[in-house]
């Protein structure tokens, strides 16, 4: 019998990296407000890359209680610069602050993954990219974004390394699955070993 296998996102690039990857999937989004499960965890002292975690769970099991049977796949992404975790732009005035924030500096990302099935968590990964962005040159910033658009406000770094963002950076650490969202590697070993894609 086939696993179904549902993504608990709307996100198009971690659907094609899902399907890229020969993985039958559909997307089914989570309906969870992120913001009020933060709120939820209070002031507690959770890392960026559990609160990640976190949200990846929540996600995941919400969708999979509303599909009985099936496998879902719930991610999510933090970016923290120190100890400051920072949340997609709400426009692009945001977009130029944050790059202008981020540049010089060295921030991580942190991507999870959860599968779940019948409203409980099976697995869980984290994987972290460090990411050292090139000093930018306010203009330049002004320049790119109105180059890429606001597509980039899609992404919690306000760039995107698989287009026109990589001239953002001077080094990356980190493969380029967890970068763009969802570390990959790691998921698809999973989903081998639970017999749910061919192996």
């Amino acid at each position: 019998m086939t696993t179904r296998i549902i993504l608990a996102s709307a996100s198009p690039f971690r659907l094609a990296m899902l399907r890229n990857a020969g993985i039958e999937t559909e997307a089914n989004p989570s309906r969870i407000d992120e913001r009020a499960v933060e709120e939820a965890i209070g002031d507690a002292a959770i890392s960026p890359e559990n609160l990640a975690w976190i949200l990846a769970e929540a996600k995941a099991e919400e969708v999979s209680e509303r599909f009985p049977g099936a496998l879902v796949i719930g991610s999510d992404q933090t970016l923290s610069l120190g100890d400051e975790v920072l949340h997609k732009a709400s426009d692009m005035e945001e977009a130029r602050r944050r790059l202008l924030k981020l540049s010089g500096k060295t921030h991580h990302l942190n991507s999870a993954v959860v599968l779940a099935r019948d409203g409980k968590a099976l697995w869980g990964h984290v994987s972290v990219a460090r990411m050292t962005m090139r000093k930018l040159d306010p203009a330049y910033v002004g320049r790119y974004l109105s180059r890429v658009g606001d597509q980039v406000l899609r992404s919690v770094g306000v760039y995107q390394i698989e287009g026109e963002g990589i001239q953002l950076f001077d080094a990356i650490e980190g493969d380029h699955f967890t970068i763009v969202g969802m570390p990959l590697l790691q998921l698809v070993a999973e989903l081998r070993r639970l017999g749910a894609i061919d192996g």
